[in-house]
């Protein structure tokens, strides 16, 4: 009963190490992808950017899944969730009054973007020749069109959208306006100040979710 206290507290200590080293090695993993791409990042030079062993790297996860991990922290700051109102990205966003919530989504899901679409786009070539990339971008997508269409029921429900008979084409649209995809193109490639495509998405996405259902 004695040591039942020291041996908690070494647990204790053991697993918030584990989890530190972890967010170390996403981040250099994080870095590393958005900056080299996915064939040329190698476990040893994540290694060397986290500051740890290349078999402390191999034990913590594979290439494949450092990516994934890298791209959802990056993007939403948590691992594997379900929805994003489950991630620090959209914590408490269903608590935010009618009058601002729209744009209170634009402005969340614009920063998301703004942060992760580098990896996505990695992601996006890598799942081509990684199945275990490819079943978890597969998993990605169902999840942010899931996403989608409980913005679009929220919205209906505030009064903010009419009703529509096709809540699920509304939610496709609002899916590819509010992509890591279109933030790349506007931003990354074409140039647009961040300013500038907030007011663009703000336009498009309000002539969407106003038109009549």
């Amino acid at each position: 009963m004695v040591e039942a206290a020291p041996r908690a507290y070494r647990s204790e200590l053991r697993a918030r190490q584990a989890k530190e080293t972890r967010a170390r090695i996403v981040a250099a993993s994080a870095q590393l992808f958005a900056t080299q791409g996915y064939q040329a990042t190698t476990i040893a030079a994540i290694a060397r950017e986290a500051g740890v062993s290349a078999e402390t790297v191999k034990t913590t996860a594979a290439k494949a899944e450092l990516l994934i991990a890298a791209f959802e922290v990056t993007f939403s700051g948590s691992e594997a969730a379900e929805s994003l109102t489950d991630t620090e990205v959209a914590a408490g966003i269903l608590e935010v009054p009618d009058e601002v919530f729209l744009d209170a989504v634009l402005t969340q899901i614009t920063t998301a973007n703004a942060r992760g679409h580098g990896l996505w786009t990695v992601l996006l070539g890598a799942a081509l020749s990684d199945p275990v990339v490819d079943e978890a971008l597969r998993r990605i997508l169902d999840n942010r069109s899931a996403d989608y269409r409980r913005l679009v029921s929220e919205l209906v429900r505030r009064g903010i959208a009419p009703p529509r008979a096709d809540e699920g084409a509304t939610a496709d649209a609002l899916s590819f306006l509010l992509s890591p995809e279109s933030y790349q193109q506007l931003v990354a490639q074409s140039g647009w100040t961040g300013d500038r495509y907030a007011a663009w998405l703000r336009a498009a996405v309000i002539a969407e979710v106003t038109a009549a259902g």
